[in-house]
């Protein structure tokens, strides 16, 4: 049951009532209008009380005020609940907090074994995971730029705002899954040739040339897709429209063209290093294509 209290009570009687009344009792000391809406508000165990702030439910003050509803002292053997839109939103978002580093540390780790199982090397996984987590980290400032600090507000239609919690998160998986996928297909042209060759540095210029394209294409495809997101009415939904488009971009031109073959000719020969027992786990397991033993001609009879 839930009771909201008349604005002529004062203090020491919203204390009085906190503290001090059982069931069963009268309390005289409130307004009559009170004493009558008492057994609706007050049971045995229960008691609900509205608290109203005039700030946004989102905002840091509306924040500050749960945290000290909830800081604050209780009787004794009792216990304050506040539910609520911002209770709401605050303890979603630390739900997320408290989840999303063990799901980041299992996506990163299962990338990292199958890109190891994928190119026999120790570096190349590394490289792939923290290029990755870069183009990430671009697409969220992007997004805080944008949705929170309000610029492009004007030209995107909405009003600025904290993002939505479920957004990065969201975001995060998509993203890493499609800059693995463009990943894949570059270091699988490079893996080729270097097979063939032993040469990093053409492996590099060479793979690039093959796969830039099919990079260029899947990419321009999913950011028209992202981008179509973007002009929905739905803040959410164009939050991560323009968030993923902005990732998408970023991940195939300057991850992708730049970064990653710049780093692949930095390191050399380390870029396929691998310890003895992984280079011998990988030679056994490897999800690498096989190279093709071409069958013998038989002689035709004239």
């Amino acid at each position: 049951s839930a009771f909201s209290f008349s604005s002529s009570l004062s203090r020491q009687q919203y204390e009085g009532l906190l503290t001090g009344y059982q069931s069963g009792q009268t309390v005289t000391s409130l307004p009559p209008d009170a004493q009558q809406l008492l057994p609706q508000s007050l049971g045995k165990n229960i008691a609900v009380f509205f608290v109203e702030t005039n700030q946004p439910t989102q905002s840091d003050a509306a924040i500050s005020t749960l945290k000290s509803l909830r800081d604050g002292s209780a009787p004794p053997d009792s216990q304050v609940l506040v539910t609520g839109a911002t209770a709401f939103n605050q303890d979603f978002v630390d739900l997320i907090l408290l989840d999303s580093p063990a799901a980041i540390v299992f996506v990163i780790l299962v990338t990292y074994v199958v890109l190891f199982l994928l190119v026999g090397s120790v570096v190349l996984p590394l490289k792939a995971v923290l290029t990755n987590l870069l183009s990430i980290s671009a697409s969220f400032g992007m997004l805080v730029w944008v949705f929170q600090q309000g610029h492009l507000s004007g030209l995107l239609n909405f009003t600025p705002q904290a993002i939505d919690p479920t957004v990065p998160v969201i975001m995060f998986c998509i993203v890493f899954g499609l800059s693995m996928d463009y990943e894949v297909m570059l270091l699988s042209r490079i893996q080729e040739v270097y097979r063939k060759t032993g040469d990093n540095l053409s492996s590099v210029a060479e793979g690039l040339e093959r796969s830039g394209r099919i990079i260029s294409g899947a990419a321009g495809i999913m950011i028209v897709v992202f981008l179509a997101f973007g002009l929905a009415q739905v803040l959410i939904i164009k939050g991560i429209g323009i968030g993923l488009a902005t990732a998408v971009v970023i991940d195939a031109t300057l991850m992708r063209m730049l970064i990653v073959p710049s780093v692949m000719r930095l390191l050399g020969n380390l870029n396929w290093w691998a310890p003895h027992p992984l280079a011998r786990l990988h030679a056994w397991l490897r999800l690498g294509e096989v190279e093709a033993t071409p069958r013998q001609q038989l002689p035709v009879e004239a």
